[in-house]
């Protein structure tokens, strides 16, 4: 048993939850559902980005003071979190004493280092990202991720050493080949390393919401830099109970793109300067599209605000929750942006949820039911099904454990297929009863429970669902991975169950 410790990004507590963020927590929480099905200690940790100076900006708006704006956002978060059944161990807001203790400790350790000083800064700044900008980095000074005009600011900061970590960084990423991937984003990365690092400013005397800086009061952390060090808050760091040499080792960052120079440069210098190892990966991924603008951001074009956010919650009383896991699992492969739209879930709920899966286990629980006196035969060993199986199973595994939860879902359904396919030659509808009706009926609920097994990271309650209809005791989840997945092991606890349609079809828009 090995140990597995998934981070989401925080969300900013400044907006309610929307598709785009639902997409990293959902590929989060399946890979957590994976590690924990092949029996890894596993945590997994989500939660709200708190401070700064655009939430201080949305309480006010609201008027509210950000600890109640705060407080309001985070339980929207994790109501949505509940509803898309999300299994996260700790849900951290960076407004928390605890975080407070491990932030100030952390940096303090930077600074007595030597890697922390006063300066002046001046320059060109997006409160929507929290972020500077050099003017050859905007699009005619505008933010080039909000297109937003940016602000001049001039303050006297604590900046980091960041341009001392240059070397260390180089030969960090060549030491550690899978520190980021995909590899493309590990080469972007690399190349932003390369191309020479500026010293950056950590800490604001513009704003008071935030974590105060313990050697200078008139100083509260810069959001991103408190922000980031959620990931040790959560393990322990210098608490009473740090866990850091524990987790730290086995540590996963999932993260959107935009927001990877923080996670693939800035943060493993900060770790560095503080004398901790980084983390050990960080998996980028690509953006979810609505009509080639990314979810979740309002853009700004030709003087016109157009909002792109669409609410979870909307596309779970449409279609459910596993539909919509699955389609945002399956859909695009984890690292590649990807087009979202209600056409294309559809689609998958129409073709792979009910018309191969759904209309796999009905079909075999129709026949078990009238044939077979709805109790479940045993497989047969040496059935033409079981290379299908084995393969499904080596494959669906090895993407899990690849960070490819689209690859594994394809494998899956490689098996989907395949059984359905063999009940087509056989056509067990047409046979009577006896022992090769039997032996049919046996492979494919066999076929069946494996696939409830290797699908339940991305569909836990549709595979809980299955697992009772075709008369097994307990859940997927209750099964030790590898011993559970070898061809031969269904021996129904009791009767097969028809029920309804796991997937009644939709209409279609088009």
């Amino acid at each position: 048993m090995g140990r597995f410790y998934i981070t989401t990004p925080i969300y900013y507590a400044n907006d309610a939850p929307h598709v785009g963020s639902a997409y990293t927590t959902v590929n989060a929480d399946a890979m957590a559902r994976w590690h924990r099905l092949v029996g890894d200690e596993t945590k997994f940790l989500t939660g709200t980005d708190e401070h700064g100076q655009k939430v201080a900006d949305a309480a006010a708006k609201n008027h509210m003071t950000p600890q109640d704006w705060t407080a309001l956002k985070s339980e929207q978060f994790k109501e949505a979190w509940e509803t898309l059944n999300i299994s996260f161990d700790d849900f951290i807001r960076t407004s928390e004493p605890r975080h407070y203790l491990t932030v100030q400790k952390f940096l303090t350790a930077i600074y007595e280092n030597g890697y922390i000083f006063k300066d002046v800064y001046k320059g060109l700044y997006c409160v929507s990202c929290e972020d500077y900008y050099a003017i050859e980095t905007s699009v005619e000074g505008k933010c080039p991720i909000h297109a937003r005009d940016l602000i001049e600011m001039e303050e006297e900061n604590w900046f980091f050493r960041l341009s001392a970590f240059e070397e260390r960084l180089e030969q960090h990423y060549a030491k550690h080949p899978g520190f980021v991937t995909p590899e493309t984003k590990r080469n972007e990365a690399l190349s932003f390393i390369k191309g020479g690092l500026r010293d950056i400013s950590i800490t604001r005397t513009s704003i008071s919401w935030g974590v105060p800086v313990p050697w200078d009061e008139a100083h509260v952390f810069y959001v991103w830099y408190d922000a980031l060090i959620n990931y040790l808050t959560a393990i322990g760091y210098g608490s009473d109970h740090d866990e850091v040499a524990k987790w730290w080792p086995s540590s996963h960052h999932l993260i959107g793109k935009e927001i990877s120079r923080f996670h693939c440069v800035w943060w493993p210098a900060m770790c560095m300067a503080a004398g901790i190892e980084p983390v050990s990966h960080v998996q980028v991924h690509g953006w979810l599209l609505l009509g080639g603008q990314k979810l979740g951001k309002t853009m700004v074009a030709d003087g016109a605000v157009k909002l792109t956010d669409i609410a979870p919650v909307e596309l779970t009383n449409e279609f459910g929750v596993d539909p919509l896991r699955y389609y945002l699992l399956r859909e695009t492969s984890l690292g590649n942006d990807g087009e979202f739209s209600h056409e294309g879930i559809t689609q998958r709920y129409n073709t792979d949820l009910a018309n191969n899966l759904g209309n796999l286990v009905a079909r075999v629980a129709t026949v078990v039911a009238s044939k077979c006196g709805g109790d479940g035969p045993r497989p047969k060993v040496d059935s033409t099904l079981r290379p299908h199986a084995e393969v499904a199973v080596s494959e669906t595994a090895a993407a899990w454990n690849d960070f490819s939860p689209q690859r594994a879902l394809e494998a899956t359904w490689g098996l989907i297929g395949a059984t359905n396919a063999y009940l087509e030659e056989r056509a067990p509808w047409k046979m009577e009863s006896g022992d090769l009706l039997d032996a049919v009926m046996g492979d494919a609920l066999e076929a069946i429970r494996l696939v409830a097994i290797l699908a339940t990271p991305a569909m836990p309650r549709t595979c809980e669902e299955i697992w009772l209809r075709i008369g097994l005791a307990g859940t997927p989840s209750d099964e030790v991975f590898g011993a559970s997945t070898t061809w031969g092991q269904y021996a129904a606890t009791s009767p097969i169950v028809k029920g309804d349609p796991l997937f009644p079809r939709m209409k279609s828009d088009a």
